[in-house]
């Protein structure tokens, strides 16, 4: 078999066992109205165990304190009864759609998230999108910013959407295998959920090859002369999910990846695609 065959039928492969992302579902809970949205998208995409977990933070509270008082805002009794109460919370709006996996735990959001995936071998983490930019995620270090350069599982993004959630959703292909990957996450959403699918192919970057792209996707898709990240952001402006694929980078060379920068600039919930292992 020639490299490009034994690099379609990977494609097609990955595709196939993106189906498993919705299997053990995890939802970042910290009493805001997005996590509470990112818990009702979660249960909507989940085919099997949906957990929730809230995490408290005294250490960052403690700096920069002073004065003889101790201030609510740092007192540890009032922010584990603070993290219980978002979890009571978020545990009623989606009573039935969980199998009650909940805790409450001491340490930052994303370094217990990524530990709970860890231990419960989670295939999706679920946070809600407080907003920020890019550029203020990266430097503060926000929960969905690490979880997207960090988690060895997908990871969903949520902002605000509509009851008939998910709508139409939008998946970035390139002929690679992560983008296979995505697609087929996507697929099987769409056909799952009776949503709307519409693949982008951005030729404006490096890397898309046209024999993979044709092994992936049939003839319904758009092809766009943008780079990936403007091309899949506007595709996105008249969706409600887009879904990327990840190639798992690190460090300074994550800081620009496709995944990491559309997840921060979409208007819409965004699927980051990582197969575990």
């Amino acid at each position: 078999m020639s490299a490009s065959g034994q690099s379609s039928s990977q494609a097609v492969q990955f595709g196939d066992r993106g189906k498993g992302v919705f299997a053990r579902v995890l939802v970042g809970i910290d009493g805001s109205p997005e996590a509470l949205e990112a818990a009702r998208q979660a249960c909507v995409l989940a085919e099997g165990r949906v957990a929730l977990l809230a995490a408290y933070d005294i250490a960052a509270a403690l700096v920069g304190g002073t004065g003889l008082s101790v201030p609510a805002y740092y007192d540890e009794e009032s922010l584990l009864s603070s993290a219980e109460n978002a979890l009571e919370e978020a545990s009623r709006e989606v009573e039935g759609l969980t199998d009650a996996g909940r805790r409450v735990v001491r340490g930052t959001s994303w370094g217990e998230l990524l530990r709970e995936v860890e231990r419960s071998q989670h295939t999706l983490v679920a946070v809600g999108s407080h907003g920020q930019g890019r550029l203020r995620g990266i430097i503060l270090g926000s929960t969905a910013t690490e979880l997207i350069h960090k988690a060895p599982c997908s990871v969903l993004v949520a902002r605000t959407a509509g009851p008939d959630f998910p709508r139409r959703i939008v998946a970035g292909v390139d002929g690679s295998p992560e983008s296979a990957a995505a697609y087929g996450v996507a697929r099987h959403l769409s056909e799952r959920l009776s949503a709307e699918l519409w693949p982008v192919v951005a030729h404006g970057g490096e890397g898309v090859d046209k024999q993979l792209v044709a092994q992936i996707v049939d003839s319904h898709h758009e092809d766009l002369p943008d780079e990936p990240v403007p091309a899949l952001v506007s595709a996105a402006t008249d969706a409600d999910l887009v879904v990327v694929g990840s190639r798992g980078l690190h460090g300074l060379k994550s800081l620009g990846s496709v995944s990491e920068r559309v997840a921060h600039e979409a208007h819409c919930s965004t699927l980051v695609v990582r197969e575990p292992g």
